[in-house]
């Protein structure tokens, strides 16, 4: 994906793994995908997602597609590592699938829609892949919907410029709340968003480690160069705001993140 500001490092696909392993039980443990149906995860990446899906489901089959050559030979790596048999992976543009209309019986699009600069033109294309009766399962995040404390101006500054840099390159970091417009407007029925919040504090040190420390700050920390490199801030106030949200990370702090998961039908 030419608009995903966080890049494809070998550090980026370590966050999105922990990200994962944190966050795979809230965001979609829940979800029961009937044996024999078929699956399209529609922007798979490295296949964070892909592994927690597929395990969960051995009777069901996903076609997990990607328009990254590179992510999917790492996903490959990880279904294979896990042993897992009821995925085939597809290169593929979400904007163009590969597929035919009235194909899957359900789709699941995590984490992408806000890189897009058309994401209602995205899920309008993805819903004709969809038999009748099918299924959609969207996932996104809200930095606005973050907050810490304790929080400074420049802890706040970092995670702005975060935005910034992604509103620049066409995306929505902010997405999360419009997920149920979307819905709406590419045609999908009975649309239903709910919230998903994630709380740290030192009573839950996996989610320190896991979530605001290897997920959100190392998201954060991932743009440093660019945020600078295009005079957003200074090293010295990116490096103090990055302190800051590390000190939140601690026994001391709290942490706040809202997900959103939106669901409609063909």
């Amino acid at each position: 994906m030419k608009n995903y500001v966080h890049g494809y490092s070998e550090q980026e696909t370590a966050r999105l793994r922990d990200q994962a392993a944190t966050l795979a039980r809230l965001l979609y443990g829940d979800l029961q995908y009937p044996a024999g149906a078929t699956v399209l995860e529609a922007g798979c990446g490295a296949g964070c997602q892909t592994v927690f899906l597929a395990a969960a489901h051995p009777e069901v089959q996903f076609v997990s597609m990607d328009i990254s050559a590179t992510s999917l030979h790492t996903a490959q790596q990880a279904i294979a590592a896990q042993g897992l048999s009821n995925v085939r992976l597809q290169q593929g543009d979400i904007v163009e699938p590969p597929f035919a209309d009235r194909t899957f019986d359900h789709l699941f699009v995590c984490f992408v829609l806000e890189h897009l600069a058309d994401p209602a033109g995205a899920l309008q294309r993805l819903r004709r892949l969809l038999k009748p009766g099918g299924t959609i399962t969207v996932i996104e995040g809200d930095h606005g919907s973050f907050y810490c404390h304790p929080e400074t101006a420049e802890a706040r500054r970092t995670v702005d410029c975060l935005a910034q840099l992604q509103a620049g390159m066409g995306g929505d970091s902010l997405i999360g709340r419009r997920l149920y417009p979307l819905l709406v407007e590419a045609g999908f029925a009975q649309p239903q968003v709910e919230p998903r919040m994630v709380y740290v504090d030192g009573s839950r040190p996996d989610l320190i480690e896991g979530f605001a420390r290897n997920t959100f700050i190392a998201m954060v920390r991932g743009v440093r160069e660019q945020a600078i490199g295009q005079g957003m801030i200074d090293a010295a106030a990116w490096d103090q705001g990055v302190r800051d949200l590390e000190q939140a990370a601690t026994n001391a702090g709290t942490f706040c993140y809202t997900f959103f998961r939106g669901q409609g039908e063909r």
